[in-house]
């Protein structure tokens, strides 16, 4: 009997092995891996918070959001210009937004910025992608008025605070998970 609860035991986790694998491609996707890669090294960026922040505003499943946001890093068309703009992207129309590659490429080059603009802070960044520059920028003088640093409790938007968790969370998971597939070395 005892035997038997053994091999059952090793079929068992032959079968919750493969189980596991195809639960994290459902619940953990990861498409266009390739361009993720190539523009975490063009715009210096971690391409497991690219991956995140793709996780978090679409699943890897895009479709317009109720903002007009496109694509699969959810760029509303004004910010794609002010990017297009600043990073001489010539000839740009919303519509290319539906395109993984543009939309990855812009998405990115904003987030780069973003880092920029909050001195690494990828907290900040995340943040302001989500709520933007000018609600950002009023907590951080609001929590230097106070003597600190933004904390990620004292984000006064409720779904902005849940966001910035879920892609720092989705940021680890990418990075336990998809360490090969998104490795940029």
């Amino acid at each position: 009997m005892l035997l038997c609860l053994g091999l059952t035991g090793v079929v068992g986790l032959s079968q919750l092995s493969k189980l596991n694998g195809a639960v994290r491609e459902l619940t953990l996707p990861l498409n266009h891996a390739s361009v993720v890669r190539q523009q975490a090294r063009a715009k210096d960026l971690d391409p497991y918070l690219i991956a995140a922040v793709i996780y978090a505003e679409t699943k890897f499943n895009p479709r317009p959001s109720s903002a007009g946001a496109e694509g699969l890093m959810q760029i509303l068309p004004s910010t794609a210009l002010f990017i297009a703009k600043k990073s001489g992207g010539t000839a740009f129309v919303p519509t290319d937004l539906g395109d993984p590659q543009v939309n990855i490429r812009y998405g990115s080059w904003y987030l780069r910025y973003l880092l920029q603009r909050y001195d690494g802070d990828t907290t900040l960044a995340v943040a302001s992608y989500n709520a933007g520059m000018g609600n950002v920028d009023k907590w951080v003088a609001s929590a230097k008025a106070d003597g600190h640093g933004l904390r990620v409790d004292e984000i006064p938007f409720p779904e902005t605070k849940a966001y910035v968790e879920r892609v720092l969370s989705a940021k680890s998971d990418y990075e336990a998970k998809y360490s090969k597939e998104l490795s940029v070395r």
